[in-house]
């Protein structure tokens, strides 16, 4: 009989097993998986052993351009070389019939199975209609048409006048016309009155890869416009700043000096009656004025019609003034106009081209024009990649403003929503509509 023995093992209740916590910083750090990290710092030294970083390389490092070919395949395999691909047979084959058509057209002889009934043939001549031919042949008409001379020459027609040049004419409505502005020249908003051409060619400074003097010079100018536009803002503060101290300087000295009339007006209420009683015995002593004689009247008429001839004279004379300073400004206006003319046919005649840089200061409309937008690249944003190259400018904004210095058209302000009429809502009461 066999022996029955317990399990092997010890007898005591299995032991727990005690784990920290794995909520803390230090579990979290030891069970964090960064294998891709160590993956991606061991590529990168790599990359850094082998000559440098690939995304940091220029593109002639990492790129060859093989325009010759290898030639030790020709050498290496005559056999394949020699002879041409199976693809290539089959495309330069051409046959001299040509290809059968693929879309699907309907057969005459074709039918869905349905006879169509009989109907009555409509496209040949009946015999009356044949008879009243041959007797019209035959000159036998019931009506005949005499022939007369034409009295409207079509091409004895007048032409239309030809509209003089510089006028549009409005052929939709004789009654309406163009305005005269549309034939005139559009007046150029650039400080030189030049004419600025729609895409004004860039200098050598607007460059992806500029040259180092052009460069320069450009970041120069910029930067000057820079200083010079921070110099008025600050000047523009610093005269708003002591505009402020001067108001409340006014202000103080306006409650200060308040304040004492209002102390003296009480010092005065406060004083005795009785100390300005002598005031009460002083005695004006005015001679009251008596009648004029007819020499005092004389005289004073006198003096006045002299007044009047003095004063008319000198109007006078201030009329003859202005009206030799108006021709005086006539004809230094003639002048100056014949010298811009002159000035406008040179620099029209001149190479060089107008820019819009520097603009007049009388606008077309009530808005500002808006400015241009700097396209300058700081030099340690220059790239020396073209895949790193980050374009600059924008072609809709540009155009719109050449627009604007041209005098093509008036600056506007965007109008999001347009002004809608007012509406009231009425609530109608149908319980008030009772009848008794």
């Amino acid at each position: 009989m066999p022996v029955i023995k317990p399990l092997a093992g010890s007898p005591d209740a299995p032991a727990t097993h005690k784990q920290p916590s794995r909520k803390g910083k230090k579990a979290w750090r030891k069970n964090v998986d960064v294998t891709e990290v160590q993956k991606g710092l061991e590529d990168l030294n790599e990359e850094i052993i082998k000559g440098g970083v690939v995304a940091e390389r220029p593109s002639d490092a990492l790129f060859t351009l093989d325009t010759v070919g290898d030639a030790a395949i020709p050498k290496k395999f005559p056999k394949h070389t020699a002879k041409k691909l199976k693809s290539d047979e089959i495309l330069s084959l051409r046959s001299a019939v040509p290809a059968i058509d693929s879309r699907k057209r309907t057969g005459d002889k074709t039918t869905d199975g349905i006879v169509p009934g009989k109907r009555q043939r409509t496209g040949y001549v009946t015999q009356k209609e044949l008879s009243r031919l041959r007797k019209v042949a035959d000159g036998q008409t019931e009506t005949t048409v005499e022939f007369t001379d034409t009295v409207y020459d079509p091409w004895g027609a007048e032409a239309a006048p030809k509209q003089p040049e510089g006028k549009v004419y409005d052929f939709r409505d004789d009654e309406r016309r163009a305005p005269k502005s549309f034939a005139q020249k559009p007046i150029s908003l650039a400080a030189t009155g030049k004419t600025v051409p729609a895409v004004a060619k860039p200098t050598g400074g607007y460059s992806y890869n500029p040259a180092y003097n052009d460069y320069e010079a450009r970041l120069l100018e910029e930067s000057n416009k820079a200083i010079e536009a921070e110099k008025a803002r600050l000047a523009e503060e610093e005269k708003e700043r002591l505009k402020m101290e001067a108001a409340a300087r006014s202000a103080a000295e306006a409650e200060a000096a308040e304040a004492r009339a209002e102390l003296s007006e009480w010092d005065e209420d406060s004083e005795w009656e009785g100390v300005q009683s002598g005031g009460e015995e002083l005695k004006v002593s005015a001679k009251r004025p008596g009648r004029k004689t007819q020499a005092q009247r004389n005289r004073i008429n006198r003096r006045k019609e002299e007044e009047r001839r003095l004063k008319h004279e000198q109007k006078t004379k201030v009329r003859k003034a202005q009206l030799e300073q108006i021709k005086q400004l006539a004809k230094e206006a003639v002048e100056r106009e014949q010298a811009r003319a002159l000035l406008q046919a040179e620099d029209d005649s001149g190479t060089e081209e107008a820019t819009d840089d520097v603009l007049r200061r009388k606008r077309l409309g009530k808005l500002k024009l808006p400015e241009k937008d700097l396209e300058l690249v700081l030099p340690d944003e220059l790239q020396d990649s073209l895949r790193l190259l980050r374009p600059e400018g924008n072609l809709l904004k540009d155009r719109y403003r050449s627009m604007l210095v041209r005098g093509r058209m008036e600056a506007r302000r965007r109008v999001p929503f347009r002004k809608q009429a007012r509406t009231k809502l009425t609530e109608k009461w149908t319980y008030k509509d009772f009848r008794i």
